[in-house]
């Protein structure tokens, strides 16, 4: 007669060495936490910061209440801003398609050359924020909206460029294959097989670049590319509160209604 023997086992979560593991990790991060925090805060002068409340309640009561007076002075800025998402955004798209096709493993040319260079151009207008454009750009053409509408169209073509050439990477294939078998031309291939099937995406990606671009073109007056930020540089200049919040206003209104544009637009494409 065979016995038969029964081994009982605990159950665990985790490993001893995997709780080991785990232990050390947090301790790691609480201790680099506790380093960038000295790093921050070595330099910090405490003094202004308890004195912080004090100051924003006093600020605050000095820009109420709004002059709005000063309303209609601000809709030629306005106008400017809208131009420079508007033309900066278009400008960005036209870019961007290229560039986005050379990224994708599926239309690229060259995987080897092309493919690295357009992947460089997004990650590159990526990581350099609009405002550093402005900076740059007002720097090498002058002041104004030129300026403006380049540093949003540079800084958009990374955005577009990116999810554009996801999209085009994720389109069905049998639909390519299908018309491939026809006999069908490379370039036929592209405006019968792929691009129906991105357009949408097309669509929705360019509309929800012009929202962002409405609130970034706002801010780059401030460093002399046109808009509404060069009324707003003025006025904190010469600390005009009443003014300031006249064009904070504003600038929530304005997002707010591209906001709900951009929604309508791409939920009617999409």
């Amino acid at each position: 007669m065979t016995e038969i023997s029964h081994y009982s086992q605990t159950w665990a979560h985790r490993t001893p060495r995997a709780r080991l593991a785990l232990w050390t990790g947090w301790v790691a991060l609480v201790a680099l936490f506790l380093w960038c925090w000295q790093l921050m805060t070595e330099n910090t002068i405490w003094a202004f910061v308890w004195d912080a409340p004090r100051q924003a309640a006093d600020i605050g009561s000095r820009m109420m209440p709004p002059r709005l007076s000063y309303l209609p002075e601000l809709m030629v800025p306005l106008w400017d801003t809208l131009n420079i998402a508007t033309l900066g955004t278009i400008a960005g798209v036209i870019m961007a398609v290229p560039v986005a096709f050379l990224a994708a493993r599926n239309t690229t040319p060259s995987a080897r050359f092309l493919r690295p260079v357009a992947l460089f151009i997004i990650v590159a207008s990526r990581s350099i924020n609009s405002l550093i454009w402005a900076l740059l750009l007002v720097a090498i053409i002058g002041p104004g909206i030129l300026a403006g509408i380049v540093a949003i169209a540079l800084r958009s073509i990374g955005f577009v460029g990116k999810l554009l050439y996801e999209a085009i990477e994720e389109t069905d294939a049998k639909q390519i294959e299908a018309i491939e078998a026809t006999g069908a031309s490379a370039t036929q291939v592209l405006n019968y097989g792929i691009v129906p099937q991105i357009m949408p995406a097309f669509w929705g990606i360019s509309v929800f670049r012009w929202d962002i671009n409405i609130r970034e073109s706002t801010i780059l007056g401030l460093v002399g590319a046109g808009g509404i930020g060069l009324k707003l540089q003025a006025s904190l200049n010469v600390l005009a509160w009443p003014q300031v919040t006249v064009i904070l206003l504003l600038i929530l209104g304005t997002v707010v209604v591209s906001e709900w544009v951009s929604a309508k637009v791409r939920r009617a494409i999409i």
